[in-house]
């Protein structure tokens, strides 16, 4: 499988007009990363168990920029859906490289959902951001589950894909479901109570359930793909990160879970809560150690001169759900240790988006992407 324009490295180009740097026939689905790894950084500066000066007014400003990130990039792909139509069909149809980016724009919508809950409702009220976060949850659990199912469907009937030549990015739609069940707890409250609240939690429940064991069922797959054939490309390593979406996702959502259970459905929340805390610090260990793997493959990676590509954004939204679920094990366990690790890997992923964010910036600005 080679190598798409999802994520190929940057090179220096030749001379080109202004109308060829933004070239919109171009635009994948892999561009959502960035709305991803922004608002994961608003969603982050609202879960830490430390209340710093202004840090939640950074995070208003993060979720106001991914907000405004997710209106551009969703108009842009209008367009690219619109007047592109052939480059878009073979993006979904004909690139699987490209393909399994499809699971990006349901996680950005569902990012940016909570964001606007948690700390929009501070700037627009919360009956306003309830209303937003509702549509956007919906419309974004639908398209996941929508990509989740679609995408293996192709890779079995359509895409050339080998098993051998699997790679993290192969996660991608599967995890877009466990997003979904760590984001729909926290509009739990606002639902009328009784039946609609339940019929939320359950929901998620299965939402939960479709995203981690699919995610146990494609693990073993990317890891033979790793194991035999190693990454087909340099520009390719920032993917190993992906490996820590569903880990730390998985633990931010019974935990979120957990929570909305208690004046819902008391009986499997006392039962939920001691399983969160268990489940939760065996698989955040288990992220750690794969953390330490990623971190040591792509300083390597550096020293062999990966370049720049946009593959760089997988740096932040798997790291950001470590902080969320480190945060949220600091929150029901009180135990100190959590709390330095979230605030450790929240400065972690502060790093990694501003490498992500300046890179794309500078690669926009010089002509550099989305370039023919």
């Amino acid at each position: 499988m080679s190598t798409s324009a999802a994520v190929r490295p940057l090179t220096r180009p030749a001379a080109r007009t202004r109308a060829a740097r933004f070239d919109l026939s171009r635009l994948g689905p892999n561009w959502y990363a960035t709305v991803m790894g922004t608002a994961i950084v608003a969603n982050g500066a609202a879960a830490l168990p430390v209340r710093l000066p202004g840090l939640i007014g950074f995070g208003e400003v993060m979720w106001a920029l991914g907000l405004t990130a997710l209106l551009v990039l969703a108009a842009a792909r209008l367009v690219h859906l619109t007047r592109h139509r052939a480059a878009a069909r073979a993006q979904l149809l004909d690139e699987p490289a490209t393909a399994v980016f499809y699971g990006c724009p349901p996680m950005a919508l569902l990012a940016v959902g909570l964001g606007t809950l948690t700390l929009g409702s501070r700037v627009i009220g919360t009956g306003p951001a309830v209303a937003v976060d509702a549509v956007l949850w919906g419309v974004g659990t639908l398209y996941a589950l929508t990509v989740a199912a679609g995408i293996p469907y192709l890779m079995i009937t359509r895409h050339p894909v080998s098993v051998l030549e699997a790679n993290p990015t192969w996660l991608l739609p599967v995890v877009a479901p466990l997003v979904a069940s760590a984001c729909g707890p926290a509009l739990v409250p606002h639902l009328p109570a009784g039946q609609p609240q339940q019929a939320m939690l359950y929901g998620c429940c299965a939402l939960f359930g479709v995203g981690l064991l699919a995610t146990l069922v494609l693990l073993p797959v990317v890891f033979t793909g790793l194991f035999h054939t190693k990454l087909p490309a340099l520009a390719l390593t920032p993917s190993l990160f992906l490996v820590l979406g569903p880990l730390g996702q998985s633990v931010t959502a019974v935990h979120q879970l957990a929570d909305a259970a208690r004046p819902v459905l008391p009986g499997p929340a006392s039962v939920l809560l001691p399983l969160a805390e268990l489940y939760g610090v065996a698989v955040l260990g288990v992220a750690m150690l794969w953390l330490a793997v990623a971190v040591t493959a792509n300083l390597r990676a550096r020293r062999a001169g990966m370049p720049f590509a946009m593959t760089w954004w997988a740096y932040t939204f798997p790291v950001g759900t470590c902080v969320t679920g480190a945060a949220a094990l600091a929150r029901h366990t009180g135990f100190g240790g959590f709390t330095g690790l979230a605030t450790g890997l929240y400065l972690l992923l502060l790093v990694a988006w501003v490498l992500a964010a300046g890179g794309t910036a500078a690669g926009l600005a010089r002509g550099r992407l989305l370039a023919r």
